[in-house]
């Protein structure tokens, strides 16, 4: 399952296409293209193009597409770029564009308001591309910063290029200016940039960083974190509010600082620490403890002191 699959649901009649992954269990379905609605994926079935053929007296209803004017052949030159291509009038598709004779190894990720989420990574080979999301213009004063990171490679290339990140912020000024033609695509649509040529890294200069970060270890030293880690969303995040949150996005917050605080105590050598959760509906609980199961820097964990916490701690002891 991909975005930009067509699906159909399994308890209507209703078909669309994935927009995007919401969290392991839960996609965005653009219906009939247009607009769109999270469904668990259990309940969701990838239409195969023999189905398709099978069912076809019996199609499902297509957006009315109006006459294009005839495509003009890309003269962009070589390089990476994000394309946000129609799907409808008013749906785009998110493409990451390789325009280069390299293999691509890239990440999607999306940022509001200094929040980041990955979303997609995958590799591209030369002159290929990958739909990683879309998005409605309608809801275009909403948009996220869309973040790329990517690595360049050939095999049996005599360079090291840099990695690179870059990220996307739209103003409307600019991005209807932006309308050509997608290279590699060839079809029309918003298309930026990402790269102005690939830089080389001089593998001296490499050397030279890594020795003076190894001199700088009293600079670079991890922080001890607390003995106690409270992972309530009201202490994590005072200045917001968890109504205008959705339970998953409070879990990953949760789960990322838990996991931040575990990795810093086992840097540090420390002998224990505990995590402050709640008890609640047992989901963070049952989290935490499916991660300490599979650490082999953990000895043990337990419930911390009952009198102190009842049951809404764990206390982990580390080897």
């Amino acid at each position: 399952m991909n975005i930009g699959d067509r699906v159909r649901l399994m308890h209507g009649k209703e078909q669309g296409v994935i927009t995007r992954f919401l969290d392991n269990n839960l996609v965005e379905v653009a219906i009939d293209n247009d607009f769109t609605i999270p469904v668990m994926r259990r309940e969701v079935v990838v239409i195969a193009p023999e189905e398709a053929e099978m069912f076809r007296n019996a199609p499902a209803p297509e957006p009315v597409k109006k006459k294009e004017a005839p495509v003009v052949p890309s003269t962009a030159v070589a390089g990476i770029y994000v394309a946000l291509v129609h799907q409808t009038p008013e749906l785009l598709a998110v493409h990451i564009v390789n325009n280069s004779e390299f293999d691509l190894l890239f990440t999607y990720g999306e940022e509001t308001e200094k929040v980041y989420r990955a979303q997609n990574n995958d590799k591209l080979p030369p002159k290929k591309t990958k739909p990683v999301t879309h998005l409605h213009l309608n809801d275009f004063e909403k948009w996220p910063d869309l973040v790329v990171q990517y690595l360049q490679h050939k095999t049996g290339a005599n360079m090291l290029l840099e990695p690179v990140i870059r990220k996307l912020k739209f103003k409307a000024s600019s991005f209807y200016k932006s309308k050509k033609t997608a290279p590699v695509l060839q079809k029309e649509g918003y298309v930026f940039q990402l790269d102005s040529k690939p830089l080389m890294v001089d593998p001296d200069k490499i050397q030279e960083q890594l020795t003076e970060s190894g001199a700088q270890t009293e600079a670079n030293k991890v922080a001890v974190p607390n003995h106690e880690v409270d992972l309530h969303i009201e202490v994590l995040l005072p200045n917001e509010d968890p109504k205008l949150m959705s339970n998953s996005e409070i879990l990953r917050h949760q789960l990322r600082v838990f996991q931040d605080n575990l990795d810093r105590a086992i840097a540090t050598n420390m002998h224990e620490i505990i995590f402050i959760h709640g008890t609640g509906n047992g989901v963070l609980k049952k989290e935490i403890q499916k991660v300490l199961s599979r650490n082999p820097h953990i000895k043990f964990y337990e419930d911390a002191r009952k009198e102190k916490f009842g049951y809404g701690a764990t206390k982990v002891s580390l080897k």
